[in-house]
């Protein structure tokens, strides 16, 4: 990887506006995120700005969400810090098949606890908790694929 790669990758990052990015190739790995940056739930109905094209869903449209629920949705959240995928893959709740999950609803979450498992491209990356506090909501099912920016897990940050 040249500088001049390097430069570009940086200037994605910069455009998408991503919090995290992470490359591997030729046997280097570069992992880039941004310090600062506030990681509370956008408004309901919102996408982040990141998502490319080829990420919605057929059509390209987002079905809009009524606008009681949405109030609702976000007057719930606002308290809550959401873990995103920071890539595609499968997501796994344990570290292997028939071993307890990481973490469950109601489990207490220190910042760098490993809250779950996406292998992408046959390669495991643990997620951490960037926060500290109790885990809410779980978002995702184990074994289920993941999309770039979908939602997690839903942490009560202390």
């Amino acid at each position: 990887m040249d500088l001049d790669h390097l430069r570009q990758i940086l200037a994605l990052v910069q455009e998408h506006e991503l919090s995290e990015f992470e490359i591997e190739q030729d046997g280097l790995r570069l992992f880039v995120r941004k310090h600062g940056v506030a990681h509370h739930a956008p408004a309901a109905a919102s996408l982040p700005a990141a998502v490319p094209a080829a990420l919605l869903p057929p059509g390209g449209a987002v079905a809009p969400v009524a606008a009681a629920s949405a109030v609702e949705a976000a007057d719930t959240e606002i308290e809550l810090a959401i873990v995103k995928s920071p890539i595609v893959g499968t997501f796994y709740r344990s570290p292997e098949p028939g071993a307890p999950a990481f973490v469950e609803v109601g489990s207490a979450v220190k910042k760098r606890q490993v809250l779950c498992i996406i292998e992408a491209m046959k390669l495991m990356n643990e997620i951490d908790s960037e926060y500290d506090g109790e885990v809410v909501n779980i978002y995702v099912e184990s074994g289920q694929p993941v999309q770039y920016g979908e939602r997690l897990f839903a942490i009560r940050a202390k």
